[in-house]
């Protein structure tokens, strides 16, 4: 029997969430240890676990993955969810990095000061309503497939679904004006896989709080 991937990082959701959520999507059963203590951070260090000295890192299928790219990538190739050509594949790149672009000014908003967060609040839903969100909506009205790329289910699907969440927990009508992605947003969330990891008590984390900062900035320091 094939070993569960481990997944090592903090009780958060981080740069690791992605990754969950990928790993969710495709039905994969996971296990994590959380890094609470500098320690623990150190002996990775120390072991040669992080070839970069960074974490997300995913022990999967023998290797010790890091960079949260090429990990999101592999779980894509490995369970069919990356396209069914390499030109479906550039365009699940495309898509999947104009939302990683999105995601990665939520990722910081909890570790700024009150000030700087309500500038960044106005910056997050500026550039989603205003420069992501009418690029999906225009794709999905265009073609009339349930799907981003290729009418199957891919990486790029479970990417934006991840992306939609996170800016509405910070401006809960935010697709007010998108009834293609209100429409994606229902579509996904029913698929079998996606529900259960929506469902309380699953992988998936809570938008950070106070609490998930100090832990992360102790044990990064």
């Amino acid at each position: 029997m094939t070993e569960k991937p481990k997944l090592y990082y903090f009780d958060g959701r981080g740069k690791m969430e992605p990754i969950r959520w990928l790993l969710a999507a495709a039905g994969v059963e996971f296990e994590e240890e959380y890094l609470e203590t500098r320690e623990q951070y150190e002996k990775l260090l120390q072991d040669g676990s992080l070839l970069f000295q960074q974490v997300p890192m995913v022990e999967i299928d023998g290797m010790k993955m890091v960079q949260t790219r090429a990990i999101l990538s592999y779980i894509a190739g490995k369970h069919n969810l990356y396209g069914k050509d390499l030109k479906e594949r550039a365009i699940i790149d495309m898509y999947v990095e104009g939302t990683t672009d999105l995601m990665g000014l939520i990722l910081m908003f909890p570790f700024l000061s009150t000030e700087d967060k309500e500038k960044q609040l106005a910056t997050i839903i500026e550039k989603a309503t205003k420069r992501y969100f009418p690029v999906y909506e225009k794709v999905l009205k265009d073609h009339g497939q349930d799907f981003l790329v290729g009418n199957q289910f891919s990486w790029a699907d479970v990417h934006l679904m991840e992306a939609l969440l996170m800016v509405e927990e910070k401006s809960s009508n935010v697709l007010a004006e998108f009834p293609q992605l209100q429409a994606f947003k229902t579509r996904i969330s029913n698929i079998p896989n996606i529900k259960k990891f929506l469902q309380p008590g699953s992988p998936r984390k809570p938008a950070p709080d106070d609490k998930t900062v100090a832990e992360v900035m102790k044990v990064f320091q």
